[in-house]
């Protein structure tokens, strides 16, 4: 099974227009619980009891030092991996129990993962080819509405080598966006990027809350945090310890948010 059925789930999910399962909400976004969710590797206990909530349209920043679990979080949501006890739900409904799963998802992924023998239109239409989801007219006006949205139109033609890894990162956001997901997860999507270039994507995920996808976006980079987010939270030691506004997480008594905060204002000032 490839990385495309395992985020977005079995073409027979679907009809032939990838809109209705849209049409069928208040909003496109679908509502998270992480209910005591636990995840060993060997003897390391990575996650702990975690609980976590994400309303239906919410951007929800996971930040925390780097091996606290946030990316191990995403794969578990995913499918990826399976925890070793607890449940997340999607609107209700068990993600790892068996049957038909009525959401999509996309994923944004850290090393932007793009084809580098197909084009920008081929890679961001190429799971609506591979699925059959629709002709090819119809795939062209999709990619060229997804690059518009990321702020890439017209460059359907260009190769992923004569990109930018700024414009690179993007190219994988109208991807992601080309599934009509009703759930976006970013691992790190401003990793190894300079400032301006991760100042960029951040424009680009506010950009695109107008669309009320529900987004989970893990990240060590606190001013993207701060820039993108509805609601943050911080996982410490397995636990997510603290959970709030980017102005309540910036005025937290917490002594270990504290100092994380006060960390990064640290490295961002050298």
């Amino acid at each position: 099974m490839s990385i495309w059925q395992r985020l977005v789930g079995d073409r027979h999910e679907l009809s032939e227009s990838v809109e209705p399962l849209s049409e069928q909400r208040e909003t496109p976004g679908v509502r998270i619980e992480v209910q005591r969710l636990n995840k060993f590797f060997g003897s390391h206990h990575v996650l702990r009891d975690l609980d976590l909530r994400v309303d239906p349209g919410e951007t929800f920043v996971i930040f925390g030092p780097s091996g606290c679990g946030k990316s191990v979080l995403l794969k578990l949501i995913t499918g990826l991996l399976a925890p070793d006890s607890g449940r997340i739900l999607v609107d209700g409904e068990d993600l790892h129990a068996e049957g038909l799963r009525r959401f999509r998802m996309a994923m944004v992924f850290q090393s932007s993962a793009l084809f580098n023998s197909l084009s920008v239109g081929g890679n961001v239409g190429l799971w609506l080819k591979e699925h059959r989801i629709c002709g090819p007219a119809e795939i062209a006006r999709i990619v060229g509405e997804k690059l518009a949205l990321v702020g890439l139109a017209g460059q359907e033609d260009a190769m992923p080598s004569q990109l930018s890894g700024g414009m690179k990162k993007r190219v994988s956001i109208a991807r992601a966006l080309a599934v009509n997901p009703h759930l976006m997860l970013y691992d790190e999507p401003t990793a190894g990027l300079d400032p301006v270039l991760t100042e960029q994507i951040g424009h680009v995920i506010v950009d695109l809350k107008h669309l009320k996808i529900t987004s989970l976006l893990v990240t060590h980079d606190l001013n993207l945090g701060f820039a993108v987010a509805d609601r943050l939270g911080m996982i410490h030691e397995g636990r997510l310890i603290e959970v709030g506004t980017p102005a309540s997480i910036r005025a937290t008594t917490n002594p270990v948010v504290q100092a994380f905060i006060h960390t990064q204002m640290k490295v961002l000032a050298r």
